[in-house]
């Protein structure tokens, strides 16, 4: 594999370096608390919830803002009571809770970075709004082990053909790590790329799909944690 011959790493940031939805999670079960609706059960409001978020990254991306709006959407679809400016800061409040929390390094991150980093070409590359997932690599305090970062709109195929062509990069070489198939592994098979599946136990249900195959020559590699990756690379 590569552990011997200099390898390009792109590795994803959200649940994958650091905690991320486990504090959409617990906004999540607060605004479904607040809403105390009589008649959809939690399960059926987070469908819901569920269906308006497709909807809102379609228009507005990914982060913060499409997140907060899918709330507002979700509770103006569902409650009988219109929603007053005071019910719309409290819904708003349940957003800002996320922004507020420390960027938490997932166990053994670090070191691996930099034994990782020593051997082969790392290049961080995360989705969603460029304002906040900048502040949050910078925060992390993990940048300075990446050659170069990419935030980008969307992961799919086309995103990481382009990445491949801007940084020169050899497909058979080049890597994807993360813990969402539907961003991280799928797309970049798709791409010519190989792939390294670490899961997370608290994936965002919409980063859910099953992991395609990696048709030779790419491969695919599943591991259990973070840290195992020192022994491949």
């Amino acid at each position: 594999m590569g552990r011997n011959h200099p390898q390009t790493l792109l590795i994803d940031a959200d649940d994958t370096l650091w905690e991320n939805n486990i504090y959409f999670e617990r906004a999540i079960a607060d605004f479904i608390s607040f809403l105390n609706h009589r008649e959809r059960s939690p399960a059926e409001i987070r469908e819901i919830l569920n269906d308006v978020e497709r909807e809102c990254i379609v228009t507005h991306g990914y982060g913060l803002p499409s997140f907060t709006r899918s709330l507002v959407r979700t509770f103006e679809r569902l409650s009988v009571e219109p929603i007053t400016p005071a019910l719309h800061e409290t819904i708003h409040g349940f957003a800002r809770t996320i922004a507020e929390q420390p960027v938490q390094i997932l166990p053994h991150v670090r070191e691996t970075l930099d034994y990782l980093g020593a051997r082969h070409s790392l290049i961080l590359v995360t989705k969603g709004n460029f304002p906040e997932q900048s502040g949050k690599v910078a925060r992390s305090g993990l940048k300075d082990f990446f050659r170069t970062v990419e935030i980008v709109a969307e992961k799919n195929v086309p995103v990481y053909q382009t990445i491949v062509s801007h940084h020169q990069l050899t497909p058979g070489q080049t890597w994807m790590v993360g813990n969402s198939p539907k961003s991280d592994i799928n797309p970049a098979l798709g791409a010519g790329l190989n792939a390294v599946f670490v899961p997370h136990d608290d994936t965002w249900v919409l980063e859910h799909e099953e992991l395609a195959e990696a048709k030779p020559p790419t491969q695919l590699l599943v591991l259990a944690k973070f840290a195992e990756l020192t022994n491949h690379f």
